[in-house]
């Protein structure tokens, strides 16, 4: 029965308040670890491309990462995960989703939480590259769920060397989020997320004209009619409510057999409810949900030493401290 009744996370900073500002400061204080990435460009099936990230030593173990929604492979959360994982002798492997390693990519198709095809790509090529004997997945938000789709649908299909996986702050109900990002306080995340997307969006409809109008994008009201004309048929699906459904790491989880971490803060802002599985995961032998009073959305900041508290608690699970 993986529920973990008591966290360990021993709580925010006193001046981080609330929920909004353990999510928010953590992004605008933290120091980012000094390093520089080796980066890969490959070539996928349909001919687009995803730049790959690497800090490397040939070590026999691997950590891949995977960033959230409109993120990279230098967000903070991203880098001093890979920096802690690194001076502990693993390789890191922070990928970017297409258009997000600051190139736009070719292809109409963007990518989705629930997109997991380029993420099977990468671990496949991970593989390739050198014989790892272990490997770890890691993501962040958008990123986490993308990786417990992954767990859920390919189920014993898994890579052998595969062996923990830690979803942090992921977001498991997409239709539900949707309705938690238009409330009136989450107001600066859906602008953040609208501006960079439709950036995106007018620049795939220049160089497809044939498949994709903007000209009302100004028009649009509301996070879910940006889904209905934009998201769901840039990514291949014919409206907004098959696009939720795949995108739903909820659907999807009840396959997985990698002992996952879902480490979700009760606190965080842009979670719904259903990103909190206790049904699940009280039958769910493999799944390990631990849901922190506070915590915000990626923060996790420890009040006693000012570091990421989730990086420490990913190193203990990793290790089978569950």
């Amino acid at each position: 029965m993986p529920l973990i009744q008591k966290s360990t996370y021993p709580g925010p900073p006193a001046y981080q308040l609330n929920g909004h500002l353990q999510t928010i400061l953590p992004i605008l204080f933290y120091k980012n670890p000094d390093f520089t990435y080796q980066r890969e460009r490959v070539t996928l099936p349909d001919n687009d491309f995803l730049d790959l990230d690497w800090l490397s030593d040939n070590n026999e173990q691997l950590a891949i990462l995977t960033h959230g929604l409109e993120g990279n492979s230098d967000r903070s959360y991203v880098r001093s995960m890979a920096a802690d994982l690194h001076a502990l002798n693993w390789d890191i492997l922070a990928w970017n989703c297409r258009s997000c390693s600051g190139e736009m990519n070719r292809a109409l198709r963007l990518y989705y939480h629930g997109e997991i095809e380029d993420f099977e790509f990468v671990i496949r090529h991970a593989l390739k590259s050198r014989p790892y004997k272990r490997i770890v997945l890691i993501g962040f938000s958008m990123g986490g769920a993308i990786q417990l789709k992954y767990l859920g649908v390919r189920a014993d299909n898994v890579p052998k060397e595969l062996t923990h996986a830690i979803s942090i702050s992921a977001p498991c109900d997409i239709s539900k989020g949707v309705e938690v990002l238009e409330k009136p306080g989450n107001w600066m995340y859906r602008r953040r997320f609208f501006n960079s997307l439709k950036e995106k969006v007018l620049i795939k409809a220049a160089r497809f004209p044939e498949v994709l109008d903007a000209s009302k994008i100004d028009e649009i009201q509301s996070w879910r009619e940006f889904d209905r004309f934009f998201s769901a048929p840039i990514n291949g699906f014919k409206e907004e409510q098959a696009f939720y459904d795949s995108a739903s790491a909820k659907n999807f989880m009840a396959g997985i057999k990698v002992p996952t971490l879902l480490l979700n803060a009760l606190n965080d802002p842009i979670l719904s409810e259903n990103c909190y599985p206790e049904a699940l995961c009280k039958a769910h032998p493999a799944i390990f949900l631990e849901t922190p009073e506070r915590g915000g959305h990626l923060g996790f900041i420890d009040r006693k030493n000012g570091k990421c508290w989730a990086n420490k608690r990913t190193i203990e699970f990793m290790n089978n401290r569950f």
